[in-house]
């Protein structure tokens, strides 16, 4: 153990480790969770960052230093301070999944990464946690209508089909569940009260992918409705807000064991006592916080009291309307704060540098160089950095460059090869980079930004190339083009926004915004839920093209959605591939070289219409692809009666004079013959064989037709 991490481990009051840049807080987690760890009692490091988006970098990052290590992450609510709606199902889950895991015995380093909104907020107590868990197994003996009870009890909400965590389903003996904590939903198959098989399946395409001998059951709701806590809620309820607020309906709808969007914010009415995060760590357990996070607990802070504020003055005005609790009883003050952090040192990772003292640890660590300068001038990067790299080697640090994908670090590879650092060494790990020690490292490695030690220079795509850039989108049309359909739609009507999915339109309706109407577009969604777009935004929405009938709502927060465009995006990803390879294939063919002869002008005299400026440059296009001996590929647009006719019977014709064969493709049987006609009392008189093109081909034979283009049999193919 090296001596600063030494100094941590055993520090007794809060230090401030200077000099750790961001880029360098991922490798320093990771040390630190494997030395709290080996210093005995299985300690565990907990870093404490600004928002979820960092948490999921750092957790996503730390492990490529230490890939032994274990990660937890616990995000905070997705949901503002006082908000009517609830978090996410997968929010509540991810909570819960790793709250259980907490009390788990390990055998190996843990890093738990939260954010400062989860940090500064009570949940549930860790006997609570364990209380409401259970194991389930196949061959266990549950009657299936107390599960389903318990399911509802413990938050998780029925669905038609099962699509994200903390939902399930019941088909006859069938009950697909979705439990916290597990990567796939579970298909339980009961024989009476007996689960006969237990199968885990993709919800993506509800397949079944192996066999499971048992699950943990956790709770997919941070707020529970069994009938203690409905009690406890009822009592606590009437002693907070007095006997008149029995007519609120959270009251009555809790009260009758129903569940209600926002009921989260009540949580301490619910549960008899609740923990904060300090409460669920070990003693042993070390706690760093990142620099970003003060800000954000202080950003935090504020607009609790400020929600807070405004329902208070909202039910000044309008009685019963909302009854907010103070803000101490669900989320920690600063005074509480400091309370609790007495107990125990948070440390500050900070990346400015600062002097050596009893309270303080420089780490030496420095932001790598940012080429920014070099970009803005417009100079080429690529040699700035294989001159840095030059130095870094003669200054005698190893070199890492990271990309993030694959496919980054081999284009950066070549790119940096044709500048003259040809010397790189690609590596498949952080252990193997560090081990190359005569070449620069190429890593696959998801840092925003490097950093500099005495020893190691870690240089990103971001540090070298700059922010990734991002086009606006042109919004303007698609705008217009759905407030068009917009009057074209009725109540009922299913229409697609660009982040929820598809949602249900019941019109325009005002929103007071600071007393002032505002117009929006009223949208429902699964379970009732609602989402109100103001009409600045109707860009994000579209209206549903396919049949609505039958066509499942999706659930606001949810991943079903999200899912649903990932693996359309992998699908356009494969057909890209596809129509590459075909491309590539086709670039080394060599394809018929066929060129208008004597009789061509006679044949285009026959056309009765003038061709137009942009037929003659799509005629002029066709007739130079038939002439460069290369297989032909080219899409002529235009709409109906606009000429397209005339240019794909000129192309039929070059060809047909060539002695090649011509198939003519169209959707009717009515078109085939009228564009047959035309074509054939233009070759009158040309000593063109027409038998063959007289046939029409069912639409049963066009495999035939793709197989002929492949073996050269048919020589062009022309699709209307």
């Amino acid at each position: 153990m090296t001596d600063p991490l030494h100094k941590v481990l055993t520090a007794d009051r809060p230090l401030t480790l200077a000099g750790v840049p961001g880029g360098f807080l991922p490798w320093l987690a990771a040390d630190l969770a494997r030395a709290a760890f080996a210093a005995g009692k299985g300690g565990r490091a907990v870093v404490i960052v600004a928002d979820e988006a960092a948490m999921r970098a750092l957790a996503e990052t730390a492990p490529n230093f230490a890939p032994e290590i274990e990660v937890l992450t616990l995000p905070g609510w997705d949901c503002l301070p006082y908000d009517r709606a609830s978090p996410a199902l997968r929010v509540m889950a991810e909570r819960l999944a790793t709250l259980n895991a907490l009390q788990a015995s390990r055998d190996k380093p843990q890093l738990l990464v939260a954010t400062a909104t989860a940090a500064s907020q009570r949940m549930m107590t860790s006997f609570r946690v364990r209380q409401l868990t259970r194991k389930i197994a196949k061959g266990e003996r549950i009657e299936r209508e107390a599960l389903i009870a318990q399911l509802h009890a413990l938050g998780y909400q029925r669905s038609d089909t099962v699509a994200e965590a903390g939902e399930y389903a019941v088909r006859g003996s069938l009950v697909d569940l979705f439990p916290a904590g597990e990567e796939q939903a579970l298909r339980l198959d009961f024989f009476g009260d007996e689960i006969d098989s237990l199968r885990r399946f993709d919800p993506a395409d509800q397949r079944s992918t192996e066999q499971a001998q048992g699950f943990t059951l956790m709770p997919a709701s941070e707020a529970l409705l069994d009938e203690q806590t409905i009690t406890r809620f009822r009592s606590r309820y009437r002693e907070k807000f007095g006997a008149n607020a029995t007519q609120d309906p959270l009251y009555q709808a809790l009260s009758e064991g129903r569940r209600m969007s926002g009921m989260e914010h009540w949580l301490p009415l619910l549960e008899e006592r609740l923990d904060t995060l300090f409460d669920h760590l070990a003693p042993n357990d070390l706690m760093l916080r990142d620099a970003s996070a003060d800000k954000a607990l202080d950003a935090r802070r504020e607009a609790v009291d400020d929600y807070y504020q405004n329902r208070v003055r909202a039910i000044q005005s309008e009685p019963g309307s909302y009854r907010p609790l103070e803000p101490d009883l669900l989320y920690l003050s600063r005074a509480q704060w400091a309370g609790l952090a007495l107990d125990r040192p948070i440390h500050l990772a900070s990346p400015f540098p600062e002097p050596e003292s009893d309270r303080t640890i420089d780490f030496g660590v420095e932001q790598a160089r940012d080429f920014a300068p070099e970009r803005a001038q417009q100079s080429n990067v690529y040699e700035a950095v294989t001159g840095h790299v030059a130095a870094l080697r003669k200054a005698g640090r190893k070199v890492v460059l990271a990309s993030y994908t694959k496919g980054a670090r081999e284009r950066l590879s070549g790119l940096l090869a044709d500048h003259g650092l040809n010397s790189l060494r690609l590596a498949d790990s952080w252990q193997d980079a560090l081990g190359s020690t005569t070449a620069p490292a190429l890593l696959v490695l998801p840092l925003e930004h490097g950093f500099t030690t005495l020893e190691i220079a870690v240089l990103t795509e971001q540090d070298m190339l700059g922010d990734r850039l991002v086009r606006r989108r042109k919004t303007r049309k698609a705008t217009a083009a759905f407030l068009d359909q917009l009057a074209t739609l009725s109540p009922g009507d299913l229409v697609v926004h660009a982040d929820h999915g598809i949602g249900r339109y019941e019109g325009l309706t005002q929103i007071p915004v600071s007393k002032v109407p505002h117009d929006c577009v009223a949208l429902e969604y699964a379970r009732g839920n609602r989402l109100y777009v103001p009409v600045e935004n109707i860009e994000l929405l579209s209206r549903y093209g396919s049949e609505s009938e039958g066509v499942a709502l999706d659930g606001l927060g949810g991943e079903a959605w999200q899912r649903r465009k990932s693996r359309m995006k992998e699908r356009i990803r494969e057909i890209a591939g596809e129509l590459i390879r075909t491309a590539a294939l086709r670039a080394t063919r060599a394809g018929v070289v066929a060129q208008p002869d004597a009789s061509y002008p006679q044949f285009v005299d026959r056309f009765p219409y003038e061709e137009t400026e942009d037929q003659e440059r799509a005629i002029a296009d066709v007739l130079g692809d038939l002439e460069a001996g290369k297989p032909m590929d080219r899409l002529v647009c235009g709409d109906v009666g606009f000429g397209k006719t005339e240019v794909a019977l000129r192309a039929a014709f070059v060809m047909a004079m060539t002695g090649r064969q011509v198939a003519l493709i169209c959707p009717t049987t009515l078109l085939a013959r009228q564009h047959f006609t035309n074509f054939v009392e233009r070759l009158h008189g040309f000593p063109i064989q027409v038998g063959r093109l007289s046939r029409l081909v069912p639409a049963a034979e066009a495999k035939a037709t793709r197989e002929g283009l492949e073996k050269g049999t048919v020589d062009i193919v022309i699709g209307t």
